[in-house]
């Protein structure tokens, strides 16, 4: 079992899209890359925790790799824009891949830049080594499967 971490906007959609994927094991939302230990979503949402949604990723890399991981990441959000995803802004909302290991980080550069020479805008997704992990409150856990809603890529 491997971990892999994800900030990609809104965490609702990006967990459902993970924990769907065949070869992860366990997935959950939270917050990663502030300074605040043990953040509430309030406080995360008054964008001065420096905290990023996230979710976080079990995986057997027997069965998903994290390339795959890493292209499904690319596919669930825009990585042009700073601080925003569709109608979400703030910089809790930013696009991130934290890396566990040497080789997740080669990974996530090498397809950020595979990534940037098909997209006509700059990429400001940022690649830094895993922070301490939050998990959100358990209203965000599984929030799609709960309610109803879909992410789709």
């Amino acid at each position: 079992m491997e971990k892999a971490t994800f900030a990609a906007g809104c965490f609702w959609g990006i967990e459902e899209v993970f924990r769907k994927t065949p070869g992860v094991l366990s997935t959950r939302a939270g917050f990663s890359g502030g300074k605040v230990k043990d953040p509430t979503y309030k406080q995360v949402c008054s964008d001065i925790t420096g905290h990023a949604e996230a979710v976080e990723v079990e995986y057997d890399p027997a069965i998903v790799s994290y390339q795959t991981l890493l292209e499904i990441f690319w596919k669930v959000h825009n990585p042009t824009t700073r601080n925003r995803q569709g109608a979400d802004i703030g910089s809790q909302y930013r696009s991130i891949i934290f890396y566990h290991s040497p080789q997740q980080q080669e990974l996530a550069l090498q397809s950020k830049a595979n990534k940037q020479k098909v997209l006509q805008k700059e990429i400001v997704t940022e690649i830094i080594p895993s922070a301490p992990f939050y998990e959100a409150e358990s209203y965000h856990q599984k929030y799609y499967e709960k309610h109803g809603g879909h992410c789709g890529i």
